[in-house]
C-alpha cells in the first residue's frame, strides 16, 4: 500500500507541475482520456517489470534536471540534403526557421491548429495509437505525452513525396521540458520519408503516431547525439495495413539517459516491419531500446536489429518482443541485439522475448555480448593498420547490420560519416 500511494504521489506532484493544455472539443477529450490513463497506471518506478534496467527518476520528477548545451563545429545531420524542414526551438515551432509547409501529396499542420478546429482527420489517429500500445505493456509517459503535449505536427500523405519532411529541435534554454506530439497518416499507396534530429530540451518526452494504411511505405531516420547530458523517453506508435512497409532506425551516440520505445501493430497481410539502432556510448551513458511488435495478419515480416558499442562505464539496454497472435500464420519474425563492450566496466542487459500462437512460423532471435575479435584485430594490424584506424573499422562493421536496414542509400551514408565522426572525436 506504501508503495502504491508513493506512486500515486509522485504521479500527481508530476501533473502539478504541467500547465495542461487547451484546445477544442476531440482533441480535449482525447488529452482528458489520456490524463486518466497516467493516474490509473501510475508513472513508472525502479518496480516496474519494463523499467528494471533503467532508472525512469529523471524522466518523472516534477522539474526537469538542467543540461548544459553542447558546441562543436561539426555541421547539424542532414543540413545538405534537399528536404522540407520542420523546427522546433525549446519544443515550440519555429515558422521563421522552418519552410513554407507545403509540398506535392503531403499535408503538414501544427498539432496546435488542428486541434483548434471542431472537425479534423487527427481525431481518429491522436492518442488513439498510444491507447492501444498501452495493453499488453503500460506506457505511462508516452499517456503523459498525450495529456499535455503543446506542439507537434500532423501530416497526411496522398501520394508519394518527393522530399523528406525533416523534423529538427534545437535548444536555447538549459532547464527546457519539451514535449511533443506527432501523427502521421498515410493513404493507400502513399510513400513518405521523416527524418529526425536534434537535442531538442534538457529533458524530452516524444511520442509518434504512425498509420500506414495498404501498400503505403514509411522511411524514419533519427539521430539523437549533442548534447550529453539531455535526456529523453521517446516513443513510436505504429498500424500497420496489408502489403504495407514501416522502417525505422536511430542512431543514438551521447546522452545521459535515453529510452527509445517503439510499439507496432501489424494488422494486414504481408505487411513489413524494420526497426534498427545504433548507439555508441562513452562514459556517462544509458541507452534504452524498448520493442514491441504484435503479428496480427497473415505472412508478416519484421525485424529488430540493434548494435551497441560502450566504453567507459557506459550501460546499453535492450528489450525486444515479438508477439504472434493465432491467426498470423507464416509470420518471419527476426530479432538480434548485440552489444561490443571496449572496456570491462560497460555493461549490456538484454531481455529478447518471443511469444507465439500460431504453428506455422519462422521466428528467430539472439542476443550476444563481447569485446573486439582480437583475430580480427591482429589480422588488421599485421598488415600496416594503425591500432585506432583497425579499431574504427571492427566497430564500424559490427555496426553494419543495424545500418544497412537504411534503404536509403545517401541516408546510409550520411550515417556512417557521422559515426565515423564521433569516433574520431571520441578517440584515445
Amino acid at each position: 500500500m506504501a508503495l502504491a500511494q508513493a506512486k500515486t504521489d509522485a504521479t500527481e506532484a508530476r501533473l502539478a507541475a504541467i500547465a495542461l493544455p487547451q484546445g477544442g472539443a476531440w482533441i480535449t477529450a482525447a488529452r482528458d482520456a489520456a490524463l486518466a490513463r497516467v493516474r490509473e497506471m501510475g508513472l513508472p518506478g525502479r518496480r516496474d517489470e519494463y523499467w528494471k534496467f533503467t532508472r525512469p527518476d529523471a524522466l518523472v520528477q516534477p522539474e526537469a534536471p538542467k543540461a548544459a548545451i553542447f558546441t562543436h563545429d561539426e555541421g547539424m545531420p542532414f543540413e545538405d540534403m534537399d528536404r522540407l524542414r520542420v523546427v522546433f526551438v525549446d519544443g515550440v515551432f519555429d515558422a521563421q526557421a522552418s519552410d513554407d509547409l507545403s509540398a506535392a501529396w503531403v499535408e503538414i499542420s501544427r498539432l496546435a491548429d488542428a486541434g483548434a478546429q471542431d472537425i479534423h482527420w487527427a481525431k481518429e489517429l491522436y492518442g488513439k495509437l498510444e491507447e492501444a500500445g498501452q495493453n499488453p505493456v503500460m506506457r505511462p509517459l508516452a499517456a503523459l505525452n498525450t495529456a499535455s503535449a503543446t506542439d507537434g505536427v500532423v501530416i497526411r500523405v496522398t501520394g508519394k513525396a518527393d522530399k523528406p519532411v525533416s523534423l529538427t529541435y534545437l535548444r536555447h534554454d538549459d532547464s527546457a521540458d519539451a514535449v511533443l506530439h506527432h501523427v502521421i497518416k498515410l493513404e493507400e499507396g502513399a510513400e513518405l520519408t521523416v527524418l529526425e534530429n536534434g537535442p531538442a530540451s534538457a529533458r524530452f518526452n516524444h511520442v509518434l503516431e504512425v498509420e500506414v494504411a495498404d501498400t503505403a511505405r514509411f522511411h524514419h531516420i533519427r539521430t539523437q547525439g549533442r548534447d550529453h547530458e539531455r535526456r529523453a523517453a521517446t516513443h513510436i506508435f505504429a498500424r500497420l495495413g496489408r502489403e504495407s512497409v514501416f522502417k525505422s532506425f536511430t542512431m543514438t551516440v551521447n546522452g545521459a539517459l535515453t529510452r527509445n520505445e517503439c510499439v507496432i501493430e501489424m494488422l494486414g497481410d504481408d505487411a513489413m516491419a524494420h526497426v534498427a539502432g545504433a548507439a555508441l556510448g562513452d562514459g556517462d551513458f544509458h541507452h534504452d531500446d524498448t520493442v514491441f511488435i504484435t503479428h496480427d495478419a497473415q505472412r508478416g515480416e519484421s525485424r529488430q536489429v540493434f548494435k551497441k558499442v560502450l566504453r567507459n562505464g557506459a550501460t546499453g539496454v535492450f528489450q525486444g518482443k515479438i508477439l504472434v497472435q493465432p491467426d498470423a500464420q507464416k509470420t518471419d519474425g527476426y530479432q538480434i541485439s548485440q552489444a561490443l563492450l571496449l572496456d570491462d566496466d560497460s555493461n549490456f542487459l538484454a531481455k529478447p522475448e518471443l511469444e507465439i500462437y500460431a504453428d506455422n512460423v519462422a521466428c528467430s532471435h539472439g542476443s550476444t555480448t563481447g569485446a573486439i575479435d582480437e583475430d580480427m584485430l591482429f589480422y588488421l594490424r599485421a598488415r600496416g593498420v594503425p591500432m585506432k584506424k583497425a579499431q574504427d573499422l571492427l566497430v564500424l562493421a559490427f555496426l553494419a547490420e543495424a545500418v544497412d536496414e537504411i534503404e536509403d542509400e545517401s541516408l546510409r551514408d550520411h550515417i556512417v560519416v557521422r559515426l565515423q565522426g564521433w569516433m574520431a572525436r571520441h578517440s584515445s
